[in-house]
């Protein structure tokens, strides 16, 4: 019997410092690891808008997968190429891989939010199937016409790993990890900072600062202007051991995102035994239970204050919300899992 195989369909550079890129990445080493042949197909730059050679050149490069193979094609992608793969689907089955709706991603105009909302709806509609990665995004699906019948969700996993040592000091090292984009919030996150200002804290933040080149230089403007300069470190992207050891230098997790499909950072720090300050944007809420820190409602300035507040000035409430993420994240799935679900989704679709 040969081998199951699958087309990977990914704009961009799949080695891209995100979540959504590490759950591409961890997936098709998952489904390798189980036999099957995954074939990865660049669909090339500038998605989610890309220029009409770049689609043309997307389109080549799909319609040359053999008509038998299964073809995963990245929500990001697959959201702005209704007419390609309504082409491709008279003779191909495609999955679409959602991991939060294009539209959602905040800071775009009323006019873009438009175009992606109209556009995603009308490529989902060529789905034979539609994989997100959490059940927030599931029950999102029906505002773009795809029934729950045609929705899976699997969740990404999660690296075991040490539990964080922490600062060490009496100054309170928060760490943040996300690009640098509107979503994240990092906005938000500075203007809190900036009324505690009497407390002994420090803030890391990790993440990449070349995908939105305003919105990182704005950050850099706000931090000045806020005069936080010598409280607030900005390092980019980072390697996976450069990353791994600030999570184990840190002693809080906060990140102020606007709308998480997931949230894959947030679990991260979970497995780290760090406790969280975050927001009920998205999928937030499912993904970091009560015992595992603090959830305020997504742009609000004031409720973040107060939870980073309580976070340096109480250390028990600290240890409290540690235990809590620590002992939460050993019920998070792991990677191994979240590739079986998505292979046992891939073998059962009707060919």
């Amino acid at each position: 019997m040969s081998e199951p195989r699958v087309a990977f369909a990914v704009p961009g550079d799949l080695q891209t410092a995100s979540g959504g890129y590490g759950y591409d990445r961890r997936i098709i080493a998952e489904l390798r690891a189980l036999g099957w042949v995954v074939d990865i197909i660049l669909l090339g730059d500038a998605f989610p808008w890309p220029d009409k050679a770049t689609l043309a050149e997307a389109e080549l490069r799909l319609e040359a997968i053999d008509a038998s193979t299964l073809i995963v094609i990245d929500g990001l992608a697959f959201g702005v190429m209704p007419e390609i793969v309504s082409g491709l689907s008279r003779t191909r089955q495609l999955i679409a891989l959602v991991h939060h709706p294009l539209a959602l991603e905040n800071g775009l105009s009323d006019s873009a939010q438009f175009t992606l909302r109209a556009s995603e709806t009308q490529a989902l509609v060529s789905a034979k199937h539609v994989i997100v990665t959490s059940q927030a995004t599931a029950s999102l699906m029906p505002e773009f016409g795809v029934q729950p019948d045609r929705v899976s969700v699997v969740y990404p996993g999660t690296q075991t790993a040490s539990r964080a040592r922490g600062g060490g000091t009496q100054r309170v090292e928060l760490l943040s990890v996300g690009s640098l984009i509107p979503r994240k919030g990092f906005d938000v996150l500075v203007s809190a900072l900036a009324k505690l200002t009497d407390l002994d804290w420090h803030l890391t933040i990790i993440g990449d600062n070349q995908r939105d080149a305003v919105c990182a230089a704005a950050l850099t403007q706000q931090i000045s202007a806020c005069q936080l300069g010598d409280r607030i470190t900005q390092t980019g992207t980072l390697t996976a051991d450069e990353l791994a050891s600030y999570y184990d230098r840190s002693d809080v997790f906060v990140l102020a995102s606007r709308f998480e499909g997931y949230g894959m950072a947030y679990a991260e720090a979970m497995a780290r035994g760090l406790p969280v300050i975050g927001t009920t944007g998205g999928a937030i809420s499912d993904t970091v239970p009560e015992q595992a820190g603090v959830l305020v409602p997504p742009g609000d300035v004031n409720a973040l204050a107060q939870a980073i507040a309580l976070m340096v000035r109480e250390p028990l409430a600290r240890e409290k919300f540690a235990q809590g993420a620590w002992q939460s994240a050993q019920l998070l799935p792991t990677w191994k899992t979240s590739g079986i679900q998505f292979a046992d989704i891939l073998a059962n679709i009707d060919r």
